[in-house]
Formats: structure tokens, sequence, C-alpha cells
């Protein structure tokens, strides 16, 4: 494999963690910053609270992030979720659903690489959790088919894809 690199100096990345702060604090959610390089946030949405976690890897310029979904796979079920979570990445075009293998629960991930940019913007973040918590609201119902409906995993995906048009 051949190393890529163009001889120029790049500025030290800023903290993204800082403009994290500023936007859960303007959006009044449940917070806490573990240190300077690590924030778990607590965002309500329509069908769940969704535990974020946001990491900075100054060494890396680039930071982690997950969302976790308020749900629990139990082992007999983890084949099918992983099935169920195939079909879902598929549709998705930023970040990507898994499950974690030690507790089982699911969670949207992405990192975002900031080398050469000084920093994230507030715009970026903004988006981030936009699109982090829109894909978690757009899929939870699919989990919950599949793990209390009794719904195969193609099943899932698409009662949960189905748009209602009006209200009830």
């Amino acid at each position: 494999m051949s190393n890529l690199s163009i001889a120029r100096e790049s500025l030290p990345t800023a903290n993204p963690i800082d403009i994290v702060e500023e936007l859960v604090s303007a959006n009044e959610w449940a917070f806490e910053r573990a240190s300077d390089e690590e924030m778990l946030v607590e965002v309500v949405g329509r069908w769940a609270s969704y535990r974020m976690h946001f990491v900075w890897q100054q060494d890396l310029s680039s930071m982690y992030f997950s969302c976790l979904l308020d749900a629990k796979v139990p082992p007999a079920r983890r084949a099918a979720a992983s099935e169920l979570i195939a079909l879902i990445n598929e549709r998705m075009w930023l970040g990507h659903f898994e499950i974690g293998s030690e507790d089982g629960v699911p969670l949207f991930r992405h990192t975002v690489l900031l080398r050469g940019l000084g920093g994230a913007s507030v715009e970026q973040v903004e988006d981030l959790v936009d699109i982090a918590v829109a894909e978690c609201e757009r899929f939870f119902p699919a989990f919950q088919f599949l793990l209390w409906g009794g719904k195969t995993p193609a099943e899932a995906v698409a009662a949960s894809m189905l748009d209602t048009v009006g209200e009830a």
C-alpha cells in the first residue's frame, strides 16, 4: 500500500466537543461532559429517548459519534436483528446501524474526519445530530416490529418505511 502525502503544514484541529456542548445547551438537552474529549447526551424523540455519545480523537482529527436506541436485542433474536440491520444499512447514506456485541443494544454510528479543516462547524454538528435522530426515529419501529411484533426482518423494514398521510 502506498503512503499518499503532500508536504504542507496543517493547523491543529479544534475540539468539536465544545461545539457539541453549545448545541446541546442551546437545545436544553440533558448531558454529561465526561472529559474534554467525551460527552454523553440524552435526546427525547417521538418513539424513544436516544443516548448520544461523542468522542474526540485529537491524534486522528476525528469525532466518533453514536446514538443508542432504547431497545435491547435478546441473544435468540440477534441473527434476525443482524439481518434487519443489513436491510436498514442498504438504505443509509450517512452512518450505519449495528448491535453492541456485549449488551445487544442497537445504535447508529458515524465518525467525522476533520483533518485539515481547523475544526467542525456548528452546521456539521447540527446535521450529524439531526440525521442521527431522524434515522433512529425512522427505523426504531422496525426494531419494535421485529422484537415485539413477530415480523421477519424484511417485513419489519417494509412496515417501518410506510409513510402515513394526514392525521387521525
